[in-house]
């Protein structure tokens, strides 16, 4: 039996996609199976179990900046705000206490939309309810910062009575990260 070399290459190029195909798709899956609540934020902020060789000194303290400048889809929860509450979840889950994690969010450009009450909200989108209202909420709670670009604010008419309880007004986005900065937090460039 004769097999011509087109065919051979055909015949791998075969196995080829098929294993690209199957382990893409055992990647996907066990990638969504792998992340589960975290112990401080339930509902949000999911977290999978990881094997770091990169050690959490004992006793280190995170202080912790992000920024944010892009809105959610309306009626989409923000999943840079999302990432707050990954962050808390994972490094208490790590074992770094609640109290030794700060968090601060400094927010501009449109995302400040995502940060009002539901009645300005709605009328900045259409109608619809802001559904990151819970998780701010909880990360309050939790005590992380919001800040919101005053100037931004300015710019799309939102008062500080506008917005949602925990978040606050500061001159602007450049003042809220340099008073961050004086203060001790890192950006995370996430």
């Amino acid at each position: 039996m004769t097999v011509s070399l087109h065919s051979a290459r055909k015949c791998v190029l075969a196995a080829a996609i098929f294993t690209l195909m199957t382990s893409l798709s055992f990647t996907a899956s066990a990638g969504t199976e792998a992340f589960k609540s975290g112990p401080i934020i339930k509902d949000y902020g999911k977290i999978a179990e990881v094997n770091s060789s990169l050690v959490i000194p004992a006793g280190m303290k995170f202080k912790v900046a992000f920024d944010l400048s892009s809105a959610a889809k309306p009626a989409e929860l923000n999943r840079s705000i999302d990432t707050l509450a990954r962050f808390i979840n994972m490094h208490v889950a790590a074992g770094v206490k609640l109290e030794d994690i700060s968090v601060a969010m400094v927010v501009h450009g449109k995302a400040a939309n995502d940060m009002t009450k539901d009645s300005v909200y709605q009328q900045l989108n259409a109608g619809q309810k802001n559904v990151n209202k819970d998780l701010i909420a909880q990360l309050v709670k939790h005590g992380a910062k919001f800040y919101v670009c005053g100037q931004t604010a300015a710019y799309y008419g939102i008062t500080p009575d506008d917005l949602l309880p925990g978040v606050e007004m500061a001159l602007s986005a450049l003042t809220a990260h340099a008073v961050l900065a004086h203060d001790g937090y890192s950006v995370n460039p996430f």
